[in-house]
């Protein structure tokens, strides 16, 4: 498959995303002061309700947690990329977190599509009226990507895949950030932590390696 091919799919999930991020802004616009009714540019009142804010009975707040359970499994698998240059790092903990991950990378994916999937089916049966659902919308068009690259890139054996694959991850997590909000910050926080963290344990075995010898 020749390079331009390569990207044309991720191009077309892109503007979807884009375009369906544009429409979460148009439609929000015509949210009024502190009224619960979106009022679509047509004149017919949605009623939204906030992804927090449970129907009686119902299980809105478990499939919120599974979304936010998406959201941390989503950052393990993408830290791949970052332990990926770790493998020969002089921290044998750092090293064996960056195989685990590689091992394990691909399921994590899976296993993110999945939830996303059963958390955003669940909110667009019970609260199609609620903007969120367009971010939400665009945020899955983009892991779909990912995922489907990941899957095709041992049977087309294309540098540009990876190239799309990674590009596409970077490109989820302002989509992530604006649908998740809370959440995704506190997952970027977190894996910004364990990063610093990697430095350090990577500085104090350089140290002891030096003392060595």
């Amino acid at each position: 498959m020749k390079t331009k091919k390569v990207w044309i799919p991720a191009i077309i999930a892109a503007v979807a995303a884009v375009l369906l991020v544009t429409y979460y802004y148009y439609i929000s616009s015509f949210h009024g002061n502190g009224d619960p009714r979106l009022t679509s540019p047509e004149g017919r009142g949605l009623i939204v309700r906030s992804h927090g804010e449970e129907r009686p009975g119902g299980g809105a707040e478990i499939f919120k947690f599974l979304g936010t359970i998406a959201v941390f499994l989503s950052a393990a698998s993408f830290s791949w990329i970052w332990f990926k240059k770790k493998l020969k790092s002089p921290s044998i903990l750092v090293r064996k977190t960056g195989k685990f991950l590689h091992g394990v990378h691909k399921l994590l994916g899976w296993i993110t599509l999945t939830i996303v999937t059963v958390h955003g089916l669940f909110f667009l049966i019970t609260k199609p009226g609620d903007p969120k659902i367009f971010t939400g919308l665009s945020a899955f068009a983009i892991l779909l990507m990912i995922v489907g690259y990941g899957f095709f890139m041992r049977r087309i054996r294309n540098k540009a895949m990876r190239i799309v694959h990674r590009s596409l991850g970077l490109l989820w997590v302002p989509l992530l950030l604006l649908h998740a909000g809370g959440s995704a910050v506190v997952t970027v926080m977190a894996t910004l932590a364990v990063w610093m963290l990697i430095r350090m344990l990577e500085r104090k075995a350089g140290a002891s390696r030096k003392t060595i010898h």
